[in-house]
């Protein structure tokens, strides 16, 4: 789809958040609660949205490198997206979960580029929900063991049990419920254990397998696992970690689940994640860049597990929404249409190198990391320590996005995650953009 001409975005008419903005905003919140962190820091209410590009109500124009929290994969209103979904708004909106032909156009196609015999599929809402159901096929496929296994700074949504698999820290996030368990994750850039790579000799792994055994009272069941994490800041992990993982869940006879909500749909440069370790898990989660920002998720079982979905209660009332279903089709069709996971590895090993080169001059970048278009800037005190450098991250996000660049903040890890349309160009843009932002805020804080 056509963007607007890169020489005149990002287009900054007035301060942001603007006039307009803050009339908006200030009449949302008197009712409004409960803002994530990126709004309370830059309170810019959108108006519209076209390719790679947002507009404010003060009539901004934006270079967007967030999609939406990752999920405007094809970009705002790609046509093809919004014609499809158009038909079914005027046509049927809701049916619960009885079939209607664009929802088994759009299952048949999503079947068609999951990995292996992952072919058993249900439908919903959130991710959090697609989460929650994906451990309730677990518990059914494991004959009622209910221990869950996952990992420090893994996200996996905001209900009881997806939460109890997550990391914030915060007092509403517990207690867990029981059989949740964490283990320390294999983040090398901040070892849990402080040492380091290929010397650790993945540690990791063992640790996760004496959490397992020593933890676990005889119902382990399943190992949950973001493959990038996300919330964390786009922590990648050694080629050997995924398979590692899954060979642990094979030998103790526990399932491997792998949550693709935010790295699948082709953001890391292949459709899901977890093919660039060749490795096949036992049920894979999705959401988030599905349908191109409408709202659908799903979970898919290996075949053998599929009986597992008619005794798990597994249908949801939005799930199998036409409109959904519409935008979720079109949206397979137009990544396949439009070579979009080749853009992904184009643009994205663009980026990667601009950002190695910016790691070099500056002080306060101690890592930058991810694969496609899932990236991060990880802002540091100082490069031998690695200390998390977060008045710095809180004043770089501020400083580039009233610059016009849109992204995702994370304390002191700033995350870079444009639509899966982005070009060089418009990308070069804003890496100029944040480059300034980050040696002015060097200057402030005297580095």
């Amino acid at each position: 789809m056509q963007d607007r001409d890169p020489g005149k975005v990002p287009d900054i008419v007035m301060p942001p958040p603007g006039p307009q903005s803050k009339k908006w905003h200030s009449r949302a919140a008197k009712h409004m609660r409960g803002y994530s962190g990126q709004v309370k820091q830059f309170p810019v209410v959108w108006e519209s949205g076209q390719g790679n590009t947002m507009t404010d109500v003060d009539g901004n124009t934006y270079i967007d490198f967030s999609a939406g929290i990752y999920c405007n994969s094809t970009g705002h209103c790609h046509p093809k997206v919004v014609e499809k979904t158009k038909e079914y708004i005027g046509k049927l909106m809701n049916c619960h979960d009885f079939t209607t032909p664009i929802k088994t156009l759009f299952i048949e196609k999503l079947a068609s580029v999951l990995p292996g015999d992952l072919s058993g599929i249900q439908l919903f809402g959130g991710g959090a929900e697609a989460v929650e159901a994906a451990l309730r096929a677990v518990r059914v496929i494991k004959d009622g063991k209910h221990e869950m296994f996952s990992f420090w700074g893994d996200w996996h949504g905001k209900t009881t049990a997806s939460m109890s698999l997550s990391s914030l820290g915060n007092t509403a996030f517990g207690p867990r419920a029981a059989g949740s368990h964490l283990s320390p994750n294999p983040n090398c850039f901040r070892c849990p254990f402080k040492l380091k790579y290929p010397a650790c000799r993945l540690i990791c792994l063992d640790i996760l397998e004496g959490t397992i055994d020593g933890e676990g009272t005889g119902d382990q069941a399943a190992v949950i696992i973001e493959p990038i994490q996300g919330y964390s800041g786009s922590v990648v992990y050694k080629d050997e970690i995924i398979p590692g993982i899954a060979d642990i869940c094979k030998k103790r006879n526990m399932l491997f689940v792998v949550d693709e909500i935010l790295a699948g749909m082709g953001r890391t440069g292949k459709m899901f994640c977890v093919e660039h370790y060749d490795v096949v898990p036992d049920i894979i989660v999705l959401g988030k860049g599905v349908a191109g920002g409408f709202p659908i998720s799903a979970f898919a079982v290996k075949e053998e597990y599929s009986w597992a979905l008619d005794k798990s209660s597994a249908s949801t009332t939005y799930g199998g929404n036409p409109m959904a279903c519409a935008a979720g089709y079109a949206t397979l069709q137009v990544i396949e249409e439009e070579n979009l996971l080749e853009n992904v590895n184009t643009v994205g090993s663009f980026i990667m190198d601009r950002l190695k080169k910016m790691k070099d001059g500056h002080k306060i970048i101690g890592d930058v990391r991810g694969k496609g278009l899932l990236l991060a800037i990880d802002l540091v005190k100082e490069k031998d320590s690695n200390e998390p450098f977060i008045e710095a991250g809180k004043m770089v996000y501020e400083e580039v996005f009233k610059r016009g660049v849109a992204w995702i903040p994370a304390g002191n890890i700033l995350r870079l995650a444009p639509p899966l349309i982005m070009t060089e160009e418009l990308s070069s843009i804003a890496l100029d953009i944040i480059d300034e932002a980050i040696s002015v805020t060097e200057k402030h804080f005297g580095y």
